[in-house]
């Protein structure tokens, strides 16, 4: 897992980041399935008398079919609507009102809702998603499929539309990915098909996809075991089991095979220029390496690319790179924004010039130490607070099979050798199957590019 204990595991966590492949560290959790299929991770830190109640459906936009875009982040929206025994309004209301906060989020995997909040009040945020889960049909109407269909277009708008580059990044997963494939479009799907889904289309996604037998739920914090059993048997035990929902896959070739072009006029003050390979996905071979491979190319002033663009040429205004995991692919991007009146085709050039080097000859000691080092601090501060373990839990449950995979994941990096960065440079970024996007100040053009 990538990108957020008490200080009683401060040593351990900081251990963590130096040490060798043989590190053991934990998450100490139990797990069990309701009879309907709800999987139950729980996770006891008596720190702080907080809880954290974290539930992922798994269903994302990568689930949807052409067509029917943009349901799973819908639905991100339309689960605080109100369900059958919670008005509209009242589930932020009453979690406020309890001293909580919570939130969701959607990507192509998965959809994700979270509260955190004192320990006396896990009961109601237990009733709050189990009433959502079980009974959100009976609230659903035409007004709030609408309502939120706005709320989400508007989402769209302010954030791709409108924003400076803002579309790019859909216009290189649709010439990435082919059509069909389950990241060939932006999670937040096309206003088209937001505006075509009727009430039945909105219903029928819930009814496959938003069941206990597609679900994981952890609490984790200031809890009794026992208790919270209890109390999850009592709020999600009623709920009835869906049918086994589609599994989603990837259509062969799931990428190109050729080098493409994106020439893209924006209305913008910088030129940008972007080169992204479609790579394996999370925790596959070659995904750590190419974790450590983007650190060596674009993180830190000492970076190969930050050196020789931003330091010495001073033609570049920022350089970033990165391994984008997802469960069944990845994308590896290295993205570069100029500066004014700069040439794009030199930037390229320089790009290609590193990349070159990294394919033929490995990287130093020091450059992998410091990129290790950064990589797997990033992953054990994440876990220092319990809101970071439940979600960690969550994330390696559905995409490693295993909620305890955090060592495994840190030895990734451990053990991962000079020669393998080179390697997966070599085999995983070849310059003749990725797209390269070029964005040119454009006026008159839209903001977002075309």
């Amino acid at each position: 897992m990538k990108k957020s204990w008490s200080r009683l595991f401060l040593p351990l966590l900081l251990l963590a980041a130096t040490a060798p492949a043989q590190t053991k560290l934990t998450v100490p959790f139990e797990r069990f399935i309701l009879p309907n299929g709800l999987n139950v991770i729980l996770h006891e830190d008596h720190t702080t008398p907080t809880v954290t109640v974290n539930l992922w459906y798994h269903v994302g936009s990568g689930n949807e079919k052409m067509g029917r875009t943009g349901f799973a982040h819908l639905f991100e929206h339309i689960l605080f609507e109100g369900s059958g025994h919670v008005p509209e309004g009242a589930f932020d209301q009453w979690l406020e009102a309890a001293g909580g906060n919570n939130n969701g989020s959607t990507n192509g995997d998965r959809t994700n809702y979270y509260e955190d909040l004192p320990k006396n009040a896990l009961e109601l945020a237990l009733f709050l998603e189990s009433d959502r889960m079980g009974y959100l049909l009976e609230a659903m109407s035409p007004e709030k499929v609408d309502g939120q269909r706005d709320v989400v277009k508007n989402e769209r708008r302010q954030n791709y539309e409108n924003a400076p580059y803002g579309l790019v990044s859909q216009l290189v997963r649709a010439a990435l990915f082919p059509a069909g494939h389950p990241y060939h479009l932006l999670t937040i799907g096309t206003p088209e098909d937001l505006d075509a889904a009727s009430l039945d289309d909105v219903k029928g996604f819930f009814r496959t996809f938003y069941v206990p037998n597609n679900a994981t739920l952890v609490i984790a914090g200031d809890i009794d075991v026992a208790r919270t059993k209890a109390l999850v048997e009592k709020y999600f035990g009623p709920i009835a089991r869906g049918a086994p929902p589609p599994v989603k896959t990837a259509p062969e070739p799931s990428s190109i095979s050729v080098e493409k072009r994106l020439d893209v006029e924006a209305d913008v003050e910088l030129p940008r220029v972007q080169m992204t390979w479609a790579t394996p996905p999370i925790f596959a071979p070659g995904d750590a390496e190419l974790d450590l491979v983007a650190q060596v190319l674009a993180t830190g002033k000492t970076s190969r690319l930050y050196k020789r663009l931003v330091y010495d040429l001073q033609i570049a205004q920022d350089v970033w790179a990165g391994q984008q995991s997802s469960q069944l692919a990845s994308m590896f991007e290295i993205m570069v924004t100029l500066r004014k009146g700069k040439s794009p085709e030199q930037a390229l050039k320089i790009v290609d010039e590193e990349l070159d080097k990294l394919r033929k000859a490995p990287p130093s000691a020091d450059e992998i130490e410091r990129a290790r080092a950064r990589t797997v601090s990033g992953l054990v501060f994440q876990m220092e607070r319990v809101t970071g373990r439940a979600n960690a839990l969550n994330s390696y449950n559905q995409l490693a099979g295993d909620p305890g995979y955090f060592p495994k994941d840190v030895a990734r990096y451990e053990r991962a050798t000079e020669a393998d960065l080179r390697r997966a440079a070599a085999d995983l970024l070849p310059a003749g199957r990725r797209v390269v996007t070029v964005v040119k100040p454009t006026p008159g053009a839209p903001k977002a590019g075309r």
